[in-house]
Formats: C-alpha cells, structure tokens, sequence
C-alpha cells in the first residue's frame, strides 16, 4: 500500500484543455500546457496499462477511476473505497460514439434521452440504459440489466477519459461513506492518508460540489425517475420535457424517489449509487437543524439555545478538555447567527458559510467542502441549518439527511 507522503499529486490548467463543440467528436483534445499534457499521460498510462485507479476531479466531486472494461481495474475501485459489491459504479465517457460502444446494438435512444443529451450532456446528469453484459463487467452494474452513465463537463476528466481511450468506472474519490471530495487534498486526506492510491490529478475545487442526478428513463411509462438528485436540478429536467414536440398529458414527467414513489425493491438492490447505505458522513456526529420543514409529535420544536442545550448534553466534555467545538454549516443570513454563546453555555461554534438562503447552488457546492472542512479544525459535533429543497436544495437535503444521525427540529426565538 501507497502512503500519503508517496501519493503523486499532478497539477492540471483546465483554462488550457479545448474540446470541439459537438459531443460526436472522439479525438483528443487540444492541450496547450505540457504540464497538463504529461500528468494526463502520466495518468492514462496507469489507467490502462496498470490497470490501477487514479483520482481526478468532475464538475461534481472528485472521483476514483478505473477502466470500466476491465473486472481487474474495476475491483481495484472497491478494494480502494471499502465499498460494499452491490453498490453499483457510474461509467463515464467522452463523447458519443464511446456511449454507443458500450451499448446494445440493438438499443436505441427515446426522444427524451435524445432532448437530454442534448440539453444537459456534457455536465452533470447520469442516465441509466441498458447493459450489455459481454462488454460491461458485472462488478460495475452490481449485476443488474442496466448501467449508469455520463459524459463529464469537467476539462481534466473529459480529457482523462479520452487520453485513456476506455470508458471510466468512477465513484466519489473517498472511503466509502465519507463525505466526498471536492478538492485535492480532501482526496490526500482521506484515501491518500489510508494508503488506497498512488495518483491525483489536481483541478482545483469542483464547482457543483454535489454529486450527478441520476435520472431513469427506461420504465414502460415513458417517464423519468429521479434516483438520485444531484447538480442537474428537477426544475431543469422538467423544462427538458416541455421542450419535446408532444401534447402535455403525452410528455414525461419526472418524479423523484421518496418524494414522487416508494420503491423497496430497488432500495434493497439500487440500481446506482447513493440508495441503499449511509453515505457523506464525517467521523463525528452530524446534527441536521431542521428550520423550515414542520415539526412533529415525536419531533417537537425547539428554540435554539434549547437545541444548542440538547446537543452539549448529548455530547459531554470533560472541563478540563474546555468547551463543545460546534461546526455549524448554515447561509450567510441565518438567524443562527444572531445568538452568540451564553456566559454559562460551554461551546463555541465555528461557521462555515453555506451563501445565501436564495442561492441553493452555492450551498450545495460548500457542503461537502465544509463537513471536512470543520471536522478538520477540531469540532467535536457538526450542525447543518436544513435549506429549502427546490433547485439544488434538493440535492444539499439528500446528502445533509444521509450524514446526519440526528435531527432536531428547530424555530428561532
């Protein structure tokens, strides 16, 4: 096993990688940075003629490839992250033709994957299709009939994937259950600390900052199944819809799992990451604050110095060891803010800004960034303000619920 101080970080200039337009183009890329070009070789070569794993960044997070091709290479990926086998991975391509090579001949696009592709691709939507066995390993689609793909917008890993000339297979960048990566060194910290790789290829902070929504569309209905929301919002998916030539009642709509249908079935045996364990969580407790969303019988409200009061008890130190450290994610202009610690209260909170309350995409992009973040400056317990979830607040509340182990319905005094 690799070390940390032997993990090779490789910078890379994405202002210096240029694709053409059209996503029919299978080519390589134009790379104006040697620099750029040699660590995109570099990790090619240990991709393909290695077959190990390597870590680049996405729009979304960082993530942990391998050749999808390749059983050898793809079983690295779980050996890497602890991850369970019937956890299924996204594939990853290039460009179109690299999507057809991995599909049934016999398959053909609906108009509404054709409009999605079209819309949305490249960046950061999954779409599921069907898989043929004989060119996709098992592993990858944790044996189910179908696989999850999608055609980065991110320079480095558009590039990666072309100079590689193989389709990746590539879960979030962490150990599994940990909140995902969205900088380099998150990826150091986590895997590199664990010695699970020997190459990172450094883009900077991943803009989307949450993972790819996962979209079915392979139901007889016609319609999209939402599995898991991610950096392409409903609202997005459903202008899509409305832009097909069809009667209203013909068009598909999009429903989202847990808030639109109930699947069990699929719970137990999910078709794509994100369904079935607990996922984003630090090694300390996470405390999501509900503040918007109605309190109930078994949950009732409290105020905030109440909650605040709840949380220490549950979560004792000793006097000598000094006050609670409280990582507290919450907007710019939450009423939080507005209660400094009491005299007799023994914490302290350390915020980290989520942006403002009406800019869910700002909030989404800091999360992951911030639950590492304050764990790493020392806080004993973390809280996350709940945002509304329309837009990407949907998404923020999907991972903020599956890293919390509590939550405590809050309203401000």
């Amino acid at each position: 096993m690799a070390s940390k101080s032997s993990v090779q970080v490789l910078q890379c200039d994405l202002s210096s990688i240029s694709f053409p337009s059209t996503l029919e183009f299978s080519g390589l890329p134009e790379v104006s940075s040697t620099r750029t070009l040699d660590a995109l070789k570099i990790a090619a070569q240990r991709l393909v003629q290695f077959e190990d794993v390597v870590a680049f960044p996405t729009e979304t997070v960082y993530g942990l490839g391998a050749n999808a091709l390749s059983s050898t290479a793809v079983s690295r990926i779980f050996s890497a992250k602890g991850r369970p086998q019937d956890n299924p991975l996204i594939v990853h391509v290039s460009s179109f033709p690299m999507l057809r090579r991995l599909l049934p001949s016999s398959y053909a696009l609906s108009p509404i994957y054709e409009a999605l592709i079209k819309a949305l691709w490249p960046g950061p939507l999954t779409l599921l299709f069907p898989a043929d066995s004989n060119i996709i390993p098992s592993a990858v689609t944790a044996g189910h009939p179908s696989v999850a793909v999608r055609m980065p917008s991110h320079p480095v890993a558009r590039a990666l994937i072309a100079f590689s000339g193989v389709p990746l297979a590539a879960p979030s960048a962490n150990v599994s259950g940990k909140p995902s990566a969205t900088r380099a060194e998150h990826v150091l910290d986590d895997l590199g600390r664990a010695g699970r790789l020997r190459l990172i290829l450094d883009g900077g902070p991943c803009p989307v900052g949450v993972e790819s929504t996962v979209v079915d569309g392979l139901g007889d209905d016609g319609n999209l199944r939402v599995l898991r929301p991610g950096g392409v919002t409903v609202e997005d998916l459903e202008q899509v819809a409305r832009s097909l030539d069809l009667p209203e009642e013909k068009r598909p709509k999009v429903l989202v799992y847990r808030r639109d249908y109930e699947d069990k079935k699929l719970e137990n045996a999910p078709t794509t990451p994100g369904m079935k364990y607990r996922h984003y969580s630090p090694s300390i407790p996470v405390v999501l604050l509900m503040t918007t969303s109605k309190s109930t019988n078994s949950h009732p409200s409290l105020t905030y110095y109440d909650a605040i009061a709840s949380i220490i008890k549950a979560h004792p130190k000793e006097h000598s060891a000094g006050p609670l450290k409280i990582g507290l994610l919450a907007t710019s202009d939450s009423p939080f803010l507005n209660h400094p610690p009491r005299p007799s209260e023994q914490f302290m909170i350390d915020h980290f800004p989520l942006g403002s309350r009406t800019d869910p995409a700002t909030s989404a992009a800091r999360l992951f960034d911030g639950l590492l973040t304050v764990e790493k400056n020392g806080a004993d317990v973390i809280l996350v303000e709940e945002i509304p979830e329309d837009r990407e607040g949907l998404a923020f509340m999907n991972r903020a619920r599956k890293a919390a182990a509590t939550l405590i319905y809050v309203h401000d005094e």
